[in-house]
């Protein structure tokens, strides 16, 4: 089983986090629906959200780990660290949707093929005009080739800007609305 993230609502009132209705996030079928052929995985996403107010997140861990800097964000490992539920409240969704859109943005001039090398040049942009360029450039570096195999193969990411947009959109959805996402794994 993989990782799931769960919109719940926040905070929570009982015992356990109660899951969203499915119908707080019913216009992502529109966002499947419009999607393009070549998009598929994009739509996938979008629908599986409209029908269950959740991301299968396991596929984007690495990735939005390597885009926000830290470990474990989709897993809430900050919060699991503390003894807590794995819950992503909402001004974390926020950091996470800021991210997110953020990166899209910055992708756009790449075109809509999101691979490892792509994330490399975007990031490698944003953080050339940084204060203290050269120490997160090096960081960045160190960041990049741990994602790579022992035989310093990358992984072989192959997203759609769109499917980012998608995901960017679910936690800003929750955002909008007060929710919470549940880590379940």
């Amino acid at each position: 089983m993989g990782l799931d993230n769960v919109a719940v609502l926040w905070p929570r009132t009982g015992r356990f986090y109660e899951p969203v209705s499915a119908d707080a996030f019913a216009d992502f079928a529109e966002i499947a629906a419009a999607a393009p052929p070549q998009a598929g995985p994009a739509a996938a996403l979008a629908s599986h959200i409209a029908k269950a107010g959740t991301v299968r997140a396991s596929a984007y861990t690495e990735l939005v780990d390597l885009l926000l800097g830290l470990e474990g964000v989709l897993f809430a490992t900050d919060a699991a660290a503390e003894d807590e539920d794995p819950v992503i409240d909402p001004d974390q969704c926020a950091w996470i949707a800021g991210g997110l859109e953020k990166f899209v943005a910055g992708h756009a001039a790449l075109g809509d093929v999101v691979t490892f090398d792509t994330i490399a040049q975007v990031l490698r942009g944003a953080l050339a005009d940084a204060r203290l360029a050269s120490q997160q450039l090096r960081w960045l570096e160190s960041r990049l080739d741990a994602l790579k195999d022992e035989h310093g193969h990358p992984p072989q990411w192959h997203f759609s800007l769109l499917e980012l947009d998608v995901l960017a959109r679910f936690y800003q959805r929750c955002v909008e609305r007060g929710f919470a996402v549940y880590a379940d794994f």
